[in-house]
């Protein structure tokens, strides 16, 4: 039996070490902390997981919260005119639905299920210096943990690593009490709220500890005037700022949140990263080689909402290198494989987010702008939240969104 070390339990650490326990390997996993822990915590990302990935969970049984979690059917996108009111809106429809659930709830979940089918789970902060000890014991070590000195392992990869810097300020509010949609309300929608020049608000439903909710999150250019929320650490001050950005902004929004209070005093979360791309092997003190999972080689900005979807590939691609690589040692060139199978995925999401960041385009505003006339655009738009790669056919360049526009038009 092959022993596999994963340190991290998020997304892709957890999928991974409950995928590959279910194989017959025999699991460690190593996380900073306890199911409950994380339960009783603070939030700790926003989520919305769209066909694909949710289909992995599936595939490995861990689709625990399904009956309960709201179904979203919808995308929807606006952006804001200089007055505030909206110069373009739709709702593209989802081929199969979408779902968040809170990561605290998932997580301790489904860590308590590892556990509980006999893994070994190790509660403890991992330094580099603790991993090359225990790594002499284990055939492969798998680095899931996205923060931290262990990412410090992992150069970055400057070629596909355009921003050293952050693009954007991320503020995230989990509340009960918002009103539904006045558009389409007969089912559920992510919504993404475009302000040219200050960011994006983002509304999703979502499960949380306390039952369904929303999530607010805003994403602010920084320096700019949603760039207000570092140093606030009073829950209560965090949403009344993040009400008053919607009021200003996206008024449209704010008209069904009159209403909103917070689900827990840990539904609060503000920061900022530089989106990063990094090399996908590090190596340890005393020779021996560690290979990085999802947000420790590639971490993109939260604005095309992929981080879990990414992670959730990610685990799905190395559980399947894993299986099929047999008793073979899982050395360099096996590692280098492994990360590029991801890469063939993970490198549409990062050309797409990256490509959102920036003003967009005359190109993209113009199809953007047709999605409201046009259903089959914001049908497409929608579903490329699932399959990134399909931006590639229309999207990128102008001629390639041309052409889409006459297929659809006839001109």
């Amino acid at each position: 039996m092959r022993k596999i070390l994963i340190v991290g339990a998020g997304q892709s650490g957890l999928q991974l070490a409950l995928g590959l326990q279910s194989k017959g390997y025999d699991v460690t996993l190593m996380s900073n902390r306890t199911a409950d822990e994380i339960r009783s915590g603070r939030v700790m990302s926003t989520q919305c997981m769209f066909d694909t990935a949710l289909q992995h969970e599936r595939d490995l049984g861990l689709n625990f919260w399904e009956p309960q979690a709201p179904r979203i059917e919808g995308l929807g996108v606006s952006v804001a005119a200089p007055d505030s009111s909206r110069a373009i809106d739709w709702v593209g429809k989802l081929r199969g639905f979408a779902q968040s659930v809170d990561q605290r709830v998932k997580m301790a979940g489904w860590m308590d299920a590892f556990a509980r089918r006999g893994g070994q789970l190790v509660i403890h902060g991992a330094a580099v210096g603790d991993l090359d000890y225990f790594a002499r014991g284990y055939d492969l070590v798998l680095i899931a943990a996205g923060k931290g000195e262990l990412v410090s392992m992992f150069g970055r990869d400057a070629s596909r690593s355009p921003y050293s810097e952050p693009q954007r300020a991320l503020a995230v509010a989990y509340v009960h009490g918002l009103g539904p949609r006045p558009e389409h309300p007969e089912f559920d929608a992510v919504r993404c709220n475009v302000v040219p020049g200050v960011g994006e608000l983002f509304v999703m439903p979502t499960l949380t500890t306390s039952g369904r909710a929303d999530i607010l999150f805003w994403e602010g250019v920084p320096g700019g005037p949603v760039d207000a929320f570092r140093g606030i650490k009073d829950p209560a001050e965090h949403l009344a700022l993040t009400l008053r950005l919607m009021e200003r902004f996206t008024p449209w929004e704010h008209a069904r949140a009159t209403k909103a209070e917070l689900t827990d005093a840990g539904g609060t979360l503000a920061g900022r990263y530089a989106p990063t791309v990094r090399q996908p092997i590090g190596r340890l003190p005393g020779g021996g080689l560690v290979l990085g999972v999802a947000d420790v080689v590639v971490a993109n900005d939260p604005v095309t909402g992929q981080g879990s979807n990414a992670a959730s590939k990610c685990a799905a691609a190395y559980l399947a290198s894993i299986v099929e690589h047999g008793d073979r040692p899982f050395d360099e060139a096996w590692m280098r494989a492994t990360f590029d199978r991801y890469w063939a995925t993970a490198r549409h999401i990062t050309k797409w987010t990256n490509a959102m960041l920036g003003p967009l385009p005359e190109h993209v505003v113009d199809l953007l702008g047709a999605g409201g006339q046009l259903q089959p655009i914001a049908d497409r738009f929608a579903n490329g939240f699932d399959d990134p790669a399909d931006f590639e056919n229309f999207f990128f360049e102008p001629e390639k969104a041309a052409a889409y526009l006459a297929s659809l038009t006839g001109a």
